[in-house]
Order: structure tokens, then sequence, then C-alpha cells
């Protein structure tokens, strides 16, 4: 009978350790059985530590081939980038792709105060120096714009040219740069929990905010259809994520792109505002996330080209990633492009 009762006690003990893996106290590495047999995702995997967090990322093609940097947004990971990375080696370039903190195959901090807008461009930043990306091609979409953005002002002579889609890069000087994190903040406690019905029938950006920040648990599966995702593979989004203290990332992150008005103005006025080297500005016709961020690409970058990537949704590189990956090729080797890119590959309702 005591026999019993220890089996049961270590069984029930370690039971709750089945998919945790605390590297450090406070810091969490997802099982790498979570990545096993996902669709379309039969890349190596590569890291690197910075300041303490085991970051991820892909670096597929030759290691002396021009490099494409790949950063994704929230709640996803390197894995969105499936479809186009295959293409854009066969066209013989190098592919990074890394996870950012929080994410993916990457260390994630189970406490949402640790997470910063700084600490998530000095990690990404830290990454292209140390793996010395130079004459590079920066994609980024939401948080991957955010983010990247800033490392390319930050190293403007690493990058040959930049690629937007369906981000932006919130900035304000003087009392705007001052009060408007502060209100938005303001905005997001006045509009409270907010549910997945809600959000669906008027999707904004202050409102998926809200509904992320005050969610117990954020689906992330859900999440991402919710922002206009497909439906499946469900496996390949939530795999990051084996339960609610993974996805302290994920909850915060929507409530942090107002938090540096001011760094990105300083962003915008000494790099970006001055760029002369190629940037496209490639945003899909439906979404209602990021769309009025558009104008202000065209508007602030003096040689911002724009193509309209018709039929395609949030998550661009699910819906046209084999077209967005095309149109980054004929960018990159100063081809002619098309006013718009057709694509019947929207995927779900």
């Amino acid at each position: 009978m005591i026999a019993k009762v220890l089996v049961l006690v270590v069984f029930l003990s370690s039971a709750p350790l089945a998919y945790s893996e605390e590297v450090r106290p406070g810091v969490l590495r997802t099982p790498e059985d979570r990545f096993v047999g996902l669709s379309e995702y039969p890349f190596d995997s590569h890291y690197m530590e910075i300041d303490g967090m085991r970051v991820h990322y892909l670096d597929e093609g030759p290691r002396d081939a021009e490099p494409i940097l790949l950063i994704h947004g929230e709640p996803t990971w390197s894995y969105l980038f499936r479809k186009m990375i295959p293409i854009l080696v066969e066209a013989g370039y190098r592919v990074v792709a890394p996870d950012l903190v929080g994410f993916g195959k990457s260390d994630k901090y189970a406490d949402e105060a640790a997470y910063s807008y700084a600490m998530q461009v000095a990690s990404m930043r830290e990454l292209v120096v140390r793996l010395d990306l130079r004459n590079a091609t920066f994609f980024g979409q939401d948080w991957g714009g955010l983010i990247g953005l800033r490392v390319v002002a930050a190293e403007p002579d690493r990058f040959a040219r930049v690629v937007v889609s369906n981000t932006a890069l919130a900035s304000a000087g003087g009392v705007g740069g001052a009060v408007g994190y502060p209100l938005f903040k303001a905005l997001v406690w006045w509009l409270g929990p907010v549910t997945p019905e809600e959000l669906r029938a008027d999707l904004s950006f202050p409102r998926w905010a809200a509904y992320s920040q005050h969610v117990e648990d954020l689906p992330i599966g859900d999440a991402i259809v919710l922002l206009g995702g497909p439906e499946q593979p469900r496996k390949g989004y939530e795999a990051p994520f084996p339960d609610q203290r993974y996805k302290a990332a994920a909850h915060i992150m929507p409530y942090l792109v107002l938090s540096h008005l001011r760094e990105n103005e300083v962003a915008w006025e000494t790099v970006l505002a001055k760029w002369d080297k190629p940037f496209l500005v490639a945003f899909t016709d439906a979404d209602p996330i990021t769309a009025a961020n558009e104008a202000v690409f065209l508007e602030r970058v003096p040689t911002a080209q724009n193509v309209t990537i018709r039929g395609a949704r949030h998550f661009v590189q699910e819906d046209a990633g084999p077209e967005l990956a095309r149109l980054m090729i004929d960018f990159m080797q100063d081809r002619p492009l098309p006013k718009e890119v057709s694509t019947d590959r929207r995927q779900g309702s």
C-alpha cells in the first residue's frame, strides 16, 4: 500500500512537468517534441545566446549569398515563413528567420513585465551584428516591422533594401510622444475585456490589444483566425505554447506597440525619412489592423514603391507567401514591379 502511494505521489508530482522546461527561474523553453512533425517546416535549427536567453533562428541557403532577414510578428514565429523560404533559397539567397524572445523555439520569460519593445529590438540587433549580415534585405510584417525597422535604423549600413507588409512604426515627438502611450493604455483599460465575438464583429488594433491583454489564457490558434489567419495548420502555431505559462509575450506585445513613440520618431527622422535605398511597401488589401499605415510609409520614405497584394489578409505570408517571395525576388533584382499582385490563396472564410 505504501509503495502504491509513493508511486502515485511521484506520478502526480511529475505530471505537471510533462510540458514544462524551466531552464532557470522565470525562463521557459518549449520542449522539442512539441515541434516534431510540423508540416512544411523541415528547416535546421540554429541558436544564439543573447542576454541569457537562447534565441532560435533559421539560416537557410549559402552562407556567402546575399542575406534576407525575415522577422515575424505576434503571436506567430518563423513557421509563418515556411512557404517563402524555399522560393527565396532556390533563387540563390541566404534566408535568416529568427524567433523573437517569447515565441517559437526561442526562450520565453514567464513574467509579462520582462518583455519590452527595447529588449526585442536589442535582441534582434545583436543577432544581426553577430551573424555579420551585410548587404541584406529586411522584410517585416506585424511586430516584425516595428522591431526590424528599428534594427535597420540602428544598423543602416548593413541593409541594402527594405520590404514591409501589414506593419507600422508608430511615432510621435513632443507632447504626443509623451502622452500617446498613456492614452493608449487608458483606452485599453476603458475597452476592458473584449470577447472573441466582439472582436470578430469589429476588428481593430485597440480592440485586439484589449482582447489579448485581458483574456486569461490567449487561445493562439483562435487568435490567428480572429486576425485573419488560416483555420489550419493550428498545430504549427500552437506548438510553442504548451500551456498558459508560455504565453506572456503573446499577451503583452500588442499592449507595447505604442510604448516607444519618441524613440521611433528619432528612427524616422535620422534614418528612414532620409532612406536613399530601395524600399518596397507591399500591404494587402484586406487587413483592418494595419491598413492606414501603408500611407505613412509611402509619404515618409523618399524611395518607397507601392505594390498592393490583393486577396490576402493580415498574415500575408499565409495567404500569399509564394507570391510575396517572388515579388521580393523581382524587387531585389531590380526588375519592374506591377502595381498589384493578385492571389487566389485566400484561406478560410
